[in-house]
């Protein structure tokens, strides 16, 4: 276990942080904790827990990549020598016995040199968003293009390939993926639990401006990466860009000459969608058709928040100012702590809302 060490990154994470260092630093390992500019006493938390805090420059941007690049580095510094690290995300709780699991199969398969398991969120029914997280995080087993933010990279493939991309608000870990692959390196996810995840969406503007980060990643995907031979993100970049966008602009612009036919488009249209995707997840993924519906209805709903974040970026591109992080989540925490910190509470699962959070294209 020497040879492994961990890199967990937060903002504002509260409680949910609390557990994730509490999976993480009784497990003997180097464990380093990057806060991005947290003001909920995350920092103070993660020092008395044992880990080693690294506090992000606050003149350079935050993003989720430069945060697991700096942990990554100051992991070397302290644990020189090791040959693998355990990247989590401060929402998320490491599964007991992920560790040895993660660690064997990368032993075991040299041509590895990512492997991740399976990730579950902590309250699935507490509320509809909840629930799109866990059918979320349910994606194909054995070898993948891209795996999540959870993940066991060999030190020497992270050294090879760069690391993450700092400069990548959202979709950073794909994109390192996708150079991972094109070094000739395989991508593993495996049927073992890895870790749980505490998504406390309750909220429909939260699912809105996550959907719109999502439209951003893919369109700066695209453009960035999409002239490969993998074609990365152009699909769901076009995808979003007609259905979001030219689909009703279309539709409204030929409506006077058309004597309104062209209006059929849409209300043809997006059901024909829906049952399109519904019958992949329920026929080709084996989900129930409660589930298959939710996530069918996501897809074609998210389509339109998508495209305002692929607006966003392409607006950013072209003026040569990109957007700063989205964020759908703030803080949970009163002002009257111990210590002149925030007392930060466990929400406990969250109060029933709705909404619905796409996160695939089809």
């Amino acid at each position: 276990m020497s040879r492994l060490g961990i890199v967990a990154i937060a903002r504002n994470e509260g409680e949910r942080l609390i557990r994730c260092l509490g999976s993480c630093c009784g497990t003997g390992l180097a464990v380093v904790y990057v806060d991005s500019g947290s003001t909920d006493g995350s920092v103070e938390r993660a020092r008395a827990m044992g880990a080693e805090v690294v506090e992000l420059d606050l003149s350079t941007p935050f993003t989720h990549a430069r945060a697991r690049n700096v942990g990554f580095e100051r992991l070397e510094q302290i644990a020189p020598g090791i040959e693998m690290v355990q990247f989590v995300d401060g929402d998320c709780e490491i599964a007991a016995g992920w560790l040895a699991t993660g660690m064997s199969i990368l032993d075991a398969r040299p041509d590895v040199g990512v492997v991740a398991g399976r990730r579950r969120e902590r309250y699935p029914e507490a509320t509809l968003y909840n629930r799109l997280a866990d059918l979320e995080w349910d994606t194909p087993l054995g070898e993948v293009s891209a795996v999540g933010g959870d993940a066991m990279v060999r030190t020497s493939v992270f050294h090879a390939t760069g690391g993450y991309d700092p400069t990548l608000i959202n979709g950073e870990d794909p994109d390192f993926y996708l150079r991972i692959r094109r070094a000739g390196w395989k991508i593993l996810r495996v049927d073992a639990e890895m870790t749980v995840h505490d998504m406390a969406m309750t909220q429909f503007g939260q699912w809105w401006r996550r959907s719109v980060r999502t439209g951003y990643g893919y369109a700066e995907g695209a453009i960035r990466h999409g002239a490969g031979p993998e074609r990365y993100r152009v699909r769901e970049t076009r995808g979003i860009a007609f259905w979001g966008l030219a689909m009703p602009a279309i539709s409204a612009v030929a409506a006077w000459p058309t004597w309104g036919l062209s209006l059929l488009a849409p209300v043809l249209g997006y059901p024909a969608l829906f049952l399109k995707t519904r019958r992949y997840y329920r026929r080709d993924r084996g989900w129930s058709e409660r589930d298959a519906r939710l996530f069918a209805a996501a897809c074609v709903l998210g389509k339109f928040p998508q495209t305002i974040g692929a607006a966003r970026y392409v607006a950013g591109r072209l003026s040569g100012r990109p957007s700063g992080i989205i964020e759908y989540r703030r803080p949970v925490a009163t002002p009257s702590g111990r210590n002149g910190n925030p007392e930060v509470r466990d929400p406990g699962p969250p109060t029933t809302g709705s909404g619905i959070h796409p996160t695939h294209e089809h």
